[in-house]
């Protein structure tokens, strides 16, 4: 018998996991990914340099079909014990929603099952006794509570567009979550996304998945700024191609089945007010409002009234802010989001910068401004004789010169750091 502990732990994957897996009726192409990176390592600032933390990698990733992952394996060399590898499993487990969990050193599997249907919850396993796909299917199906009739819309594949881009872990679990809870009947759904995750994104894959399985056959996009709509309709949402189309010019063509719209442009104006009735009650079957937090968590908003005319169809709220005050609440209206992808952890897994404060004094904010006498502004109104300081910049005053020296510092910044890397700017004021 040859001795294990002389081999490494990539000699036991290859002469033992994978065989052991292959013979559970794994397939090798479709259903077992090794070494799989999810997470592109913390960013971490040194003066004006950056590195990058260590990726997180699993060592094995198995799942029923190519976008329902639903185990994973952490492999240790044959010096660990077989459970040598199951804490560092769980923690991946957590992080990618996997239900179930296994820790190997070559000589058989620790086996944790986090739905708890196994008694007891943790066992031990030979290698011939590793599940089948459809062993470990029917327990997350269980889990899950997918029945038959949902089973086609809970499996139905992401839009692939042939360059090999997926969704990033969270993403994943997003969609899969939000198409699982709308697949079972729930009607009000918020998804929780940092801004720079991809939620636009996110949603598209949503309603391609729900759409092309049709569970939906009409789906409205709601947003509140022109860009928004324009910059949708022309990436993430093109793959939706003919079927889709932006209400605009105050005009409803009901031939399309993929609408995008401002919420201003439904809403209309006195003389053309309350273009969305024009719509029937029941036309379209899956409502996504974009940034829900701006609108139509207030009860007396105009998006409150197209929701509630459309009231019969799933509405699904996309933020990266949830509010909760007194007149506003985005979960009273949406429930608790169904998930929710933290600025903390898009830092923490690399897909989004950490913050670093670069305090730049410039002479009128430090020193004040003063108009002189009789000083008209670009309108030719006569301007307000007192001391302007860093609190009115931008607000009530805007020097356009200040305004180019921001500008100017904040390029050079980003010239001597990376002039390549992806940057969003927050602007306080228009």
């Amino acid at each position: 018998m040859e001795d294990k502990r002389s081999l490494s732990e990539q000699d036991i994957c290859n002469r033992y996991i994978t065989p052991s897996l292959q013979q559970s009726g794994w397939d090798l192409m479709t259903q077992i990914r090794t070494e799989y990176t999810f997470t592109d390592g913390r960013i971490r600032i040194q003066g004006q340099k950056s590195t990058r933390g260590p990726r997180k990698r699993a060592d094995y990733i198995l799942s029923y079909q190519e976008n329902i992952p639903i185990a994973v394996i952490e492999a240790k060399d044959n010096t660990h014990p077989i459970g040598g590898g199951m804490q560092q499993a769980m923690t991946y487990a957590e992080m990618l929603d996997l239900p179930f969990v296994f820790a190997s050193n070559g000589d058989g599997y620790i086996f944790h099952d986090r739905t708890g249907q196994t008694v007891p919850v943790e066992t031990e396993l030979s290698l011939e006794e590793f599940p089948s796909p459809d062993e470990l299917w029917s327990k997350y199906r269980e889990w899950k509570g997918i029945t038959d009739d949902i089973e086609n819309i809970v499996r139905h594949p992401y839009h692939a567009d042939g360059s090999g881009k997926e969704p990033r872990y969270y993403q994943r679990i997003a969609i899969q979550k939000v198409v699982e809870a709308i697949a079972r009947g729930e009607q009000r759904t918020l998804l929780t996304m940092a801004t720079g995750t991809g939620k636009t994104y996110t949603a598209f894959q949503i309603i391609w998945r729900l759409w092309k399985s049709k569970k939906v056959r009409r789906v409205l996009f709601l947003a509140d700024r022109n860009i928004l709509i324009d910059q949708t309709r022309v990436n993430d949402f093109k793959p939706f191609g003919g079927v889709m189309t932006k209400v605009k010019n105050r005009k409803v063509d009901k031939s399309y089945e993929i609408y995008l719209a401002l919420y201003q442009a439904l809403v209309g104006n006195e003389d053309t007010k309350d273009i969305y009735k024009q719509f029937s009650s029941d036309f379209f079957d899956l409502i996504v409002v974009d940034e829900c937090h701006r609108g139509s968590a207030r009860e007396e908003s105009a998006w409150r009234d197209i929701l509630d005319h459309f009231s019969g169809a799933v509405h699904l709220g996309l933020t990266a802010t949830p509010k909760e005050k007194k007149n506003v609440s985005t979960t009273a209206y949406f429930g608790d989001s169904t998930y929710t992808y933290s600025l903390k952890q898009g830092i923490e897994d690399g897909f989004l910068a950490p913050y670093k404060v670069v305090r730049i004094d410039l002479d009128r904010d430090l020193l004040g401004w003063r108009p002189p006498t009789g000083m008209t502004d670009d309108l030719g109104q006569l301007i307000e004789d007192r001391i302007y300081n860093q609190r009115d910049m931008d607000r009530i005053l805007v020097l356009n010169q200040r305004t180019k020296l921001v500008a100017k510092r904040i390029v050079q910044y980003m010239v001597q750091t990376d002039k390549y890397g992806k940057c969003i700017i927050f602007c306080e004021d228009i």
